[in-house]
């Protein structure tokens, strides 16, 4: 193992960490680390991973170092407390001592990076949870300034990243600005741009600045409290008046947020601020915790996504507490024509799975109308959330159309675009009842090497039965004779949406233990403790 992992330390628990290095502690010395390269691999690429020091004569430890911080993340919500070999395993963070890079951003927005100075490491940044806030749209000029002379300097002091939508939402009286960093540079970023807007509000006679907080409607609730308490002491302890919108601020179609608006001094706005962006993390947090049984279903998806489509509070599961039922995501709304993520695509690293993923789904071919929506409406709001490709195909030629039952859709994205754009499909399917009083159950195929259908077979094809039991979903593999000459061959997968994506995401996962040219590894990827994804009830397979 590398001298360079001993001296470092990891993070003390409890602080917010961008890095891209762990450490697993607590793995039974009868556990094989090649076993243990597997698990890590269902959350990304593992650059190097190497056995560490014994903790103990019973175990030792292993220290892994992720493509991303993201993945580095993942690993650490969901493998921390997980047993394995009959123990819980610990993760803690490594001090990364890399610096951060940045991406530039194109399109209509304005962004603005904090530099990094050449005697300091650069901050450890969390985009997990952004700070969204409301602005004036005519106090826009001032906040990036001449040249982009403000906006640098208050990135340069809150050492935060800004992201300012001006040309989203045209013509609209407010935009959006969305704030990346830890609490206290974002909470910085806020104040530097609310002395902004009061100074030009003043130098316009413009009157009262307040501060418009963007948040997720299912979060609301908390910040309200029992009997509104929360918010009542809120208002008590920083001396200003906190409201909150009936209405939902539609920011595009797919961000079902309501505005939390402060009205007070800056001082104590400010103030208001951090303890409102607190709850709303720490919330936030809770959330993201209680996905961490269900996550290791769907290897190589950010839990973010993931909250999109899931219910909220405990999971209202199925008979053997699977997945939760299709009533109300955690974050979206049942009744609309897709169902939104907590925050822009652009919240969740797509660097994090630099390959995109080639998928089709069948629809329902009187399902096409719906998919695409007046004037191509629907599948352009799919695709702006989602992030990927969505191309409906044309009707076959050589067919009547009035014989052709379906119509393939194809989706080219991330794993995560994967997940929003089919969810999208199959609830809309099914919202407009193109498949019946039950959950769509639609086909899907996805390609693989030739090379690797093995794999997924199994030995006696012991694992395509595993695939299939865990995941409720019905995987029909190629004939032998359809991949002798073929690189890639189509595997076709039948079920409703998580089953879906459950067969789809093991697959894919099973194909990436390649990296460690691991080929006989035993059992399917680790599933959660709690048995995995039940049948819809009144489906059979």
């Amino acid at each position: 193992m590398g001298s360079e992992l001993l001296m470092e330390a990891p993070f003390p628990q409890g602080r917010r960490n961008r890095t891209n290095r762990v450490q697993v502690s607590n793995v039974p010395n009868h556990v094989q680390l090649e076993e243990i390269k597997r698990l890590l691999s269902t959350f990304g690429n593992v650059h190097r991973c190497d056995q560490g020091p014994a903790k103990s004569e019973n175990s030792y430890s292993v220290f892994v170092t992720y493509e991303t911080q993201d993945q580095a993340q993942q690993a650490f919500a969901q493998l921390n407390g997980y047993e394995i070999g009959g123990s819980p395993l610990r993760v803690d963070f490594i001090m990364n001592q890399a610096r951060d890079t940045w991406n530039g951003r194109g399109g209509g927005r304005v962004t603005h990076q904090p530099p990094h100075s050449g005697n300091s490491t650069g901050p450890m940044w969390s985009s997990d949870f952004p700070l969204r806030i409301l602005v004036q749209s005519d106090m826009v000029g001032a906040i990036i300034g001449r040249a982009g002379g403000t906006i640098r300097q208050i990135t340069q002091q809150s050492r935060a990243r800004v992201d300012i939508h001006r040309k989203e939402n045209s013509g609209s009286a407010e935009k959006v600005v969305t704030i990346f960093g830890n609490p206290e540079n974002c909470s910085t970023a806020c104040q530097k741009i609310l002395e902004v807007m009061q100074q030009e509000a003043q130098n316009t006679n413009k009157g009262e600045i307040p501060l418009k907080v963007l948040a997720h409607n299912n979060l609301i609730g908390r910040i309200i409290g029992r009997n509104g308490n929360n918010i009542k002491g809120i208002m008590e302890k920083t001396d200003t008046k906190v409201t909150v919108s009936s209405n939902i601020y539609d920011v595009n179609s797919f961000n079902l947020e309501r505005i939390i608006t402060v009205v007070g001094k800056l001082d104590s706005i400010c103030k208001a601020e951090q303890m409102i962006s607190a709850k709303l993390r720490q919330s936030y947090e809770n959330d993201l915790a209680t996905m961490a049984p269900h996550a290791l279903m769907f290897p190589g998806v950010h839990p973010m996504a993931m909250m999109s489509t899931m219910e909220h509070g405990g999971y209202q599961s199925g008979p053997r507490g699977g997945p939760p039922s299709h009533k109300h995501p955690m974050y979206g709304n049942s009744q609309s024509c897709v169902i939104p993520g907590m925050y822009p695509r652009d919240t969740i690293s797509e660097q994090s799975v630099p390959n995109k993923e080639h998928v089709h789904v069948y629809i329902p071919n009187s399902a096409v109308g719906a998919i695409i929506g007046t004037g191509g409406s629907c599948i352009r709001e799919m695709i702006s959330f989602s992030g990927a490709s969505i191309k409906v195909a044309q009707p076959e030629k050589d067919e009547p159309v009035e014989q052709q039952t379906e119509r393939k859709v194809t989706i080219i994205g991330t794993p995560e675009a994967q997940w929003k754009a089919q969810f999208m499909i199959f609830k809309k399917v099914t919202y407009e009842g193109f498949a019946g009083p039950q959950n769509a159950r639609l086909r899907v195929e996805i390609f693989v090497p030739s090379s690797q259908v093995g794999r997924i077979i199994g030995k006696g094809g012991q694992r395509i039965r595993e695939l299939q039991q865990i995941t409720h979903a019905l995987i029909k593999l190629p004939e032998e004779s359809q991949n002798s000459q073929a690189e890639e061959v189509i595997i076709r997968i039948t079920g409703d949406f998580y089953s879906s994506q459950a067969a789809q995401r093991q697959i894919r996962g099973l194909l990436s233990q390649n990296q460690f040219g691991s080929r006989g590894g035993r059992g399917l990827i680790p599933t959660p403790p709690q048995p995995p994804l039940p049948p819809t009830p009144g489906q059979s397979f």
